[in-house]
């Protein structure tokens, strides 16, 4: 029999391990297969568009950073590289405070100032807290080389409010956690690394924007998407994977060691049938690949258990746009702490990507569901959408009745990283050595975005693909029926 790689789960990560691994030379000369399993009756994961009347709906995640090139080298890989488009160019970003929108300062990294002049202007800091910002400027840098909140180091260098109305609301965005709890050497240890290069972080982003400025005309836009939505990424994987075997509505039941180690695995799937794979990759959410090793790898297993996930979800909504007063001139806006508001950002895709919308249509998604806040999610629809209106009539006036809505929860789909992230990825590394043949990957664990996805799929199935190779070809049990 040739060697076999099994990957469980379906998702960004699962579909680009298995296309670096049906593109790798050496697995296509060693006639390695390739399996993909996934519970859902999908491919794709949280990477869902819908076509809904003409406009284009993102369920999940509407676009990838720019500046981490992994998710566009494998649109361009699988055809899709003239579809990649930028976010409409010149528009605001606005921050919910106090009762009104405002304009977020021109030119913020990570919610770090790379423009003096802005941040003087905005009106969403105090004279005073604007002192305290710049106070950075002269602190010293932090001397301890543990790992410490996100929250903690902006507030330590740049003050509360910068945290609670500039830094927070991006940054925790992202993860759909709370910044006080978020480690920064696992979510953006680029921070740590200005703090230790350059002491004022204001000096670092300052620094930064230079240095691009010298290399590239014009601002370069910080997020991408396709033409077609991001389903389009999925679809053409789909289409690039043909020869792998792609088992869908599948669940996998158990996973046995098919002898001493590295020896491979037994795959037991339901309806009674089996995989048997010479390597395993796991691109699960890390309490479902918990729940699989604990039999074989408690270690490996029990700190899998303590990276937690909270619940999401996304409410979209279409406007006529003749009904709306608000001019949408911008990409969205964010929720500063504190707010009673239920959602935690909103986003006018009609303005912020092309083709989303007939032009008489204006197409608002907002998001709801955070660490410390995730009750909401569990609303039904009708509550869901009630709430949302209420918030974008409170927000931006709009009295409107939608013509659509569309709903989409994500439970137990958005991983966090508490400090301490980093010390429980090192531990896991070390507690796999002694399972070898066995890989984990997905957001879970180095990078919750498509481009981190698609590196740790790619890298994972790599190193599978060497245990693989170096094996010793003996005699092995046939394949079980799938």
């Amino acid at each position: 029999m040739s060697p076999h790689l099994v990957i469980v789960g379906g998702g960004i990560t699962g579909l680009a391990a298995a296309h670096a691994l049906v593109t790798d030379s050496r697995a296509r000369a060693a006639g390695v297969r390739c399996t993909l399993v996934e519970s859902d009756a999908r491919l794709g994961g949280k990477l869902l568009t819908e076509r809904i009347n003409g406009c284009l709906v993102e369920n999940g995640p509407d676009s990838f950073l720019s500046t981490k090139p992994w998710a566009a080298d494998l649109c361009r890989r699988v055809g899709l590289g003239e579809r990649i488009v930028p976010t409409q160019p010149g528009r605001a970003v606005y921050v919910w405070h106090r009762g009104r929108l405002h304009p977020l300062p021109e030119g913020m990294a990570f919610g770090i100032p790379t423009r003096i002049g802005p941040m003087v202007r905005t009106r969403l800091l105090s004279p005073v807290e604007k002192l305290r910002a710049a106070a950075d400027l002269v602190l010293p840098r932090r001397r301890s080389p543990g790992d410490e909140t996100i929250g903690g180091m902006l507030r330590r260098r740049l003050g509360d409010a910068v945290v609670d109305r500039l830094a927070g609301p991006l940054l925790g965005g992202i993860y759909a956690g709370d910044p006080d709890a978020l480690s920064v050497r696992a979510t953006f240890p680029l921070l740590a690394e200005w703090e230790a290069g350059h002491r004022s972080l204001i000096l670092a982003a300052l620094g930064r924007r230079r240095a691009r400025e010298v290399h590239q005309r014009g601002p370069a836009p910080m997020f991408l998407s396709l033409i077609g939505g991001l389903g389009e990424m999925v679809a053409a994987l789909e289409t690039a994977l043909e020869g792998t075997v792609m088992l869908t509505g599948r669940t996998v039941r158990r996973i046995t060691p098919r002898g001493g180690p590295g020896a491979g695995f037994l795959v037991a799937l339901d309806q009674g049938s089996a995989l048997d794979a010479d390597a395993l990759l796991l691109a699960t959410p890390a309490y479902i690949s918990a729940g699989l090793l604990e039999p074989i790898a408690p270690a490996v297993s029990a700190t899998l258990r303590l990276i937690p996930y909270v619940s999401t979800a996304a409410v979209t909504l279409a406007f006529r746009r003749a009904d709306l007063a608000h001019p949408l001139d911008g990409h969205g806006f964010v929720v500063a702490r504190g707010s009673t508001l239920a959602i935690t950002a909103c986003t006018w895709a009609s303005s912020k990507w092309p083709h989303r919308a007939p032009p008489e249509i204006a197409l608002i998604r907002c998001y709801l569901g955070r660490a410390g806040r995730e009750e909401i999610v569990g609303e039904d629809d009708d509550r869901l959408i009630a709430a949302v209106r209420a918030d974008l009539r409170t927000t931006m006036g709009i009295e409107a009745s939608p013509l659509f809505a569309r709903v989409a929860r994500w439970f137990g789909a958005m991983p966090q990283y508490p400090a301490g992230h980093p010390e429980r990825l090192t531990a896991i590394d070390a507690a796999l050595r002694e399972v070898p043949g066995l890989a984990l990957a997905g957001a879970g664990y180095r990078g919750i975005g498509i481009p981190d996805c698609v590196r740790q799929g790619a890298e994972a199935a790599g190193r599978l693909l060497g245990h693989i190779l170096s094996a010793p070809r003996d005699s092995r049990p046939a394949a079980f029926g799938s």
